[in-house]
């Protein structure tokens, strides 16, 4: 195959563009993806790899703002901002707190339903028939906290949740503690969701990469996108540090990079990367066996295969690599409150990445007006990895004319 020529050009190799790329090819399409770095090596290497239909409450919610604010310039809080002039990040709060309108929040939440639980239909559907190990569980999700006044919060979420057909069930002080006894006696009460699911996110991305190789994709890894070319309205050209690709459709899922790649095509993307951290340790026998959300903390808690991952946080700071203690120390400290003898585990690795979140929460998925051989899927904030293989089947609709199998006019771009 010629790489220099296809009938479509995936940007990037994180499990959005990897999905993407498997769902073409599946389809008969001759596909290239490209990737600056190696495949899952940014946002799909260190997240939770949590499938979470419960999470359907957008971020942009009434109190969110208000909330925000009391946070954002706490360099511990879930949710930081760092204090800098950036007209692109005030627009987007801006956007945010319009988005957080009470209609607006439910319009986002049945969106965000339908698409969290038709990704699970494909997870399962990847875990019966793909031919390759990630670790596939569906054991759920348990929501716990150390207050009474944020139990009630969270109890009021799941009965909203449960009217737009997301299982949840509320567990008592005794239930919770003997349906998981790795908790503290600190937690006072929990929610399980049993639809919710778990990955392990590295070898999922992967593995479906490699599954993608098989259907006859060909994946350039350590290939930056350098432009794209348009004349008209069509992308002719892209430029990369190894050479020009040109294809008749070309697919922009880079994640927190896209917005500086549809910048020289006079496309704005309203996408600001939020770094977001993880600490991987090594399980002890009183480590948890389920998924775990703490829910003042807004931290989460992930076993896998002879570790256990906590991630969290939302830190808007731009394209800053660095990684702040503080931020790191609050999800220890965390760690510390919920679960029982954690500070005895060995840690293994410290992460952090980027998260490319939308002003509604909501990702995009869309061609674009201006050029109609582009399309633009990202924008998923915390939930890529609960909504990449959806995310692949419907770009790969679009590009073949394939009806959708979940509605996507919520998800265009010409929205913002």
């Amino acid at each position: 195959m010629d790489v220099s020529n296809c009938d479509v050009l995936v940007i990037g190799g994180g499990v959005i563009g990897v999905c993407t790329a498997y769902e073409l090819a599946g389809r008969g399409a001759r596909v290239t993806l490209i990737e600056r770095g190696e495949i899952a090596s940014g946002a799909s290497y260190g997240n939770g790899g949590l499938i979470v239909p419960s999470h359907c409450i957008p971020l942009a919610s009434p109190g969110a703002p208000l909330q925000g604010l009391k946070w954002m310039f706490d360099q511990e809080s879930p949710f930081y901002i760092k204090p800098r002039f950036d007209p692109e990040l005030v627009e987007w709060l801006i956007r945010f707190a319009v988005a957080s309108r009470h209609a607006t929040m439910m319009r986002s939440i049945t969106v965000l339903r339908n698409l969290l639980l038709a990704s699970s239909q494909v997870y399962e559907e990847i875990a019966a028939q793909a031919g390759f190990e990630f670790n596939y569980e569906q054991k759920g999700t348990l929501s716990v906290y150390l207050g009474l006044h944020a139990l009630e919060v969270g109890v009021e979420e799941a009965r909203l949740l449960e009217q737009l057909g997301v299982s949840a069930r509320v567990m008592d002080v005794q239930e919770l503690h003997e349906f998981e006894p790795a908790l503290s006696p600190d937690v006072v009460g929990g929610i399980h969701f049993s639809q919710d699911a778990h990955i392990d996110s590295f070898r999922f991305v992967t593995g479906l990469a490699e599954k993608a190789k098989e259907r006859g994709v060909q994946i350039l890894t350590k290939t930056e996108a350098l432009g794209l070319e348009f004349s008209n309205d069509r992308i002719i050209n892209v430029r990369t540090t190894h050479g020009d690709i040109s294809a008749e459709h070309v697919v922009l899922s880079a994640g927190s990079w896209s917005p500086e790649m549809a910048r020289n095509l006079g496309i704005k993307l309203p996408v600001q990367p939020a770094k977001g951290y993880s600490i991987t340790l090594e399980s002890l026998e009183s480590s948890p066996k389920t998924p775990l959300m703490f829910g003042e903390a807004h931290v989460v808690v992930t076993p896998l295969s002879g570790r256990l991952r906590l991630a969290g946080t939302l830190e808007f700071a731009g394209m800053d690599y660095s990684i702040n203690e503080r931020r790191v120390a609050a999800i220890k400290r965390a760690s510390v409150r919920y679960l029982n003898g954690i500070e005895k585990a060995k840690l293994i690795e410290i992460w952090r990445g980027f998260r490319p979140c939308t002003p509604d929460d909501l990702p995009i998925i869309s061609r674009t007006e201006r050029y109609n051989n582009l399309i633009v899927a990202t924008g998923h904030a915390t939930l890529g990895m609960s909504l990449g293989p959806i995310t692949g089947r419907l770009v790969a609709q679009l590009v073949v004319g394939e009806t959708p199998d979940v509605e996507i006019e919520a998800l265009r771009l010409e929205r913002f």
